[in-house]
């Protein structure tokens, strides 16, 4: 895919941001034109009082920011989602725009903008001329990933959320970072214990909850972290599994490196693929990293590449053309999983064999396409159509965590295979 110059899609977007900007006044010097009279209903309760309440506070924020000169960018889904199914009426209707408050006025809770870390440091500023302005305000923090493994900065937090409140609604504003593999990446909204969960509805946030990253010509996903089940079933903080959590994002930095120098499209699959999205982290008692691949990705310089790296071949299962899968070993036990993916008409499988016995196994999964994710500091691909991958996988129940694991029986999309003929068994099992 070919990469977007990040000046020109900067450019872009703040031109996109310019003519939001420039609608919005348009309408308001409509609205208060006297033709027309005060756009401000003052009956209180009145659906137009809410409205309007609504686009007064978007107005006040955007002013806010213009005195302070930080550029933001409107990224609220709901509004964008109603520019967009106008977009064909608006480049064919030859009257100009609908003099009505269409946009900003779309009954919500929020309003969500985006602000680039880098575009503003003098938040203190910022807060007073709210305060001055009727805004209450409340920053959010979290720990920096960049910092994660330096014993010396890893603790230290950063600004994730601010959000600003007026009357009845509020504004969102998410922070932007710039990570090593050249996207955008933004964390989730976390409150801690101090915090006043009642500030404004966070439950009804349409963007930003969960961490995310994004480039600008694809398609970016986030994992779930659900709350409920880390309450039920608390993390693993152990010192075993703080370990095996770092060699694990170690051994996965390592993969995602050499599959990337190959140019070989890979995701996260199985096990690793259900950290994320279950629990944005890695399972502590996996035990390996699991990676899927489509068949015809495949070159033959992956495992000459990966013992390059240092990591020997464990086993080798299958055939280029029949259930291929490859382990290497890595640190301390913790080993590199990799299964081939075939294409059928109406569905996706890999493959898995029994050593011992030669049997096959198939596991089915219904199609998918693969989107962009952030996890552990990498930028790596997971199916888009997360949820049906990790339930054909794990069944219904993928939330409840599982210790005992069969690969042979556990999974709800495994079926059984045939045994590979005796005579194959040297090039289709081996093990070193």
């Amino acid at each position: 895919m070919q990469k977007v110059n990040k000046n020109v899609v900067l450019a872009v977007l703040s031109l996109t941001s310019l003519v939001f900007l420039l609608f919005q006044l348009y309408y308001y010097k409509f609205y208060l034109s006297q033709k027309n009279g005060a756009v401000f209903s003052k009956a209180r309760g009145s659906q137009s009082g809410q409205d309007s309440t609504r686009w007064h506070v978007v107005r006040k924020f955007l002013g806010l920011i213009s005195s302070h000169n930080i550029p933001v960018y409107l990224i609220d889904p709901l509004i964008l989602g109603l520019v967009d199914k106008d977009i064909e009426q608006i480049r064919s209707s030859s009257d100009g725009p609908s003099p009505e408050c269409k946009y900003f006025c779309a009954p919500r809770d929020f309003t969500t903008f985006a602000l680039l870390d880098k575009a503003w440091k003098h938040e203190v500023g910022l807060f007073r001329t709210a305060e001055k302005m009727g805004f209450q305000w409340l920053k959010v923090l979290n720990k920096d990933p960049r910092l994660d493994g330096m014993d010396d900065l890893s603790g230290t937090e950063i600004p994730l959320h601010y959000i600003f409140k007026l009357a009845s609604h509020a504004i969102h504003l998410v922070v932007f970072y710039e990570r090593s593999g050249n996207f955008l990446w933004h964390g989730p909204l976390r409150l801690k214990q101090h915090m006043d969960r009642k500030f404004v509805p966070f439950r009804k946030l349409h963007f930003g909850r969960y961490p995310g990253a994004y480039e600008k010509e694809v398609t970016f996903v986030s994992c779930r972290k659900l709350t409920f089940a880390s309450q039920v079933y608390p993390d693993d903080a152990s010192v075993d599994a703080v370990e095996f959590r770092k060699r694990a994002k170690s051994l996965l930095h390592l993969a995602a490196l050499t599959l990337n120098n190959l140019g070989v499209k890979f995701w996260l699959s199985s096990g690793t693929c259900l950290g994320w999205y279950r629990q944005c982290n890695v399972i502590p008692y996996s035990k390996d990293v699991d990676l899927g691949i489509f068949i015809r990705d495949y070159k033959a310089d992956i495992i000459p590449a990966f013992q390059k790296a240092g990591l020997p071949l464990k086993h080798k299962f299958g055939k280029v053309e029949d259930s291929l899968e490859l382990s290497f070993q890595g640190d301390d036990d913790v080993k590199l999983d990799i299964f081939f993916f075939y294409e059928e008409d109406d569905y996706i499988w890999n493959g898995g064999t029994q050593a011992k016995s030669g049997k096959k196994f198939k596991y089915l999964f219904p199609k998918f396409t693969l989107c962009w994710t952030e996890f552990v500091g990498l930028k790596v691909h997971v199916p888009c159509e997360t949820l049906q991958y990790v339930e054909a996988n794990y069944g219904p129940d993928w939330k409840v965590p599982v210790k005992t694991w069969d690969w042979k029986n556990s999974p709800s999309n495994v079926q059984y295979n045939g045994v590979w003929p005796v005579d194959e068994w040297d090039e289709v099992i081996q093990i070193y």
